[in-house]
């Protein structure tokens, strides 16, 4: 019984996809990125990945383990010793799938494959924005603290000088002078008067 044994056989017999498969990935290791279609593309990432692993450990038993699929010196030696160095210890995903859209003769779904560690663009293009970014950000805080530093010394100016001007001021001119035009002067002129004239009448009467 086939139970679980399901492979996507790309309208070809065994023989003829394996060929089929080890010459993508040898275009693969070859060239780092190839178009093909969607399908082709994810039969060759679960063909190509576990060969991959296999180039972490530099053995000869290993180097004839790939051997067998792939059926080519060259690949092999490129995979062992450019790609596995390349790699590192990631531990899976060596490849990347990207589609293109549709193809314009038979309208099929296209892909492309390419190993992560070995796209150029992306690693030019992360490099100088970090540098950019972490430059543009000292200088903007630089600039938005002379600015705080700005906005509270105008601040201390604002608040200090209308407190002098409008609290003293009044206080000096409304309290005071009222109390010594209209409280004092009433006193002497209407006290001290009537007192002197009311002494003279008394002399005269005796």
């Amino acid at each position: 019984m086939r139970h679980r044994n399901k492979k996507i056989k790309l309208g070809r017999k065994t023989a003829h996809r394996s060929s089929l498969l080890a010459n993508l990935a040898c275009s693969l290791i070859e060239h780092k990125r190839i178009n093909t279609t969607v399908t082709k593309a994810k039969v060759l990432k679960r063909f190509i990945e576990p060969l991959i692993t296999k180039t972490k450990d530099d053995s000869t038993h290993n180097r004839r383990v790939v051997f067998r699929y792939l059926r080519n010196n060259n690949a092999v030696s490129e995979l062992f010793r450019t790609i596995s160095n390349k790699i590192g210890d990631r531990p899976g995903g060596y490849t990347r799938i990207i589609k293109l859209g549709n193809r314009l003769g038979d309208n099929a779904n296209m892909a492309m494959i390419e190993f992560v560690d070995f796209n150029e663009l992306y690693t030019k293009s992360d490099t100088p924005k970090k540098s950019t970014r972490r430059g543009r950000s000292k200088s903007k805080s630089k600039i938005d603290k002379n600015l705080n530093t700005d906005k509270k010394s105008s601040e201390k100016v604002d608040d200090k000088a209308p407190e002098k001007v409008d609290d003293k001021a009044p206080e000096k001119v409304d309290d005071k002078a009222p109390e010594k035009v209209d409280d004092k002067a009433p006193e002497k002129v209407d006290d001290k008067a009537p007192e002197e004239n009311d002494n003279k009448v008394s002399k005269k009467d005796d």
